[in-house]
């Protein structure tokens, strides 16, 4: 028997979570969207999951795809029909976030 609790809840959290990002996104800049599909593929995904995770469209994921391939950032595994976020994609990462949290807390001063 299927528990209709669990997936009460289970989507009123996910539609919660999307909701936040979609109100809080805004117009993103090339390095967001790059930073936010690396992120996705960590670990390895579809296409699909890329695309619907990281609000793209399947024209704008296609480009961004061929430009992370090939400046090596992501790569697709052949017998998974996956990408993945490769060593120097997860170093990218690594500083994207850093300096989006060094933006953070000089905007956070600047308005106080």
């Amino acid at each position: 028997m299927f528990n209709y609790s669990y997936l009460k809840f289970f989507c009123s959290i996910n539609i919660k979570i999307v909701n936040h990002i979609s109100n809080n996104m805004g117009n993103r800049s090339r390095t967001e969207i790059v930073g936010n599909i690396l992120e996705v593929a960590n670990g390895g995904v579809s296409k699909t999951k890329i695309m619907y995770i990281a609000f793209l469209s399947y024209g704008q994921l296609k480009e961004y795809l061929s430009i992370l391939i090939e400046n090596s950032l992501i790569e697709y595994l052949d017998g998974d029909n996956k990408f993945k976020t490769t060593e120097k994609g997860l170093t990218f990462l690594k500083m994207h976030n850093q300096i989006e949290e060094l933006l953070q807390t000089t905007t956070k001063i600047t308005n106080n």
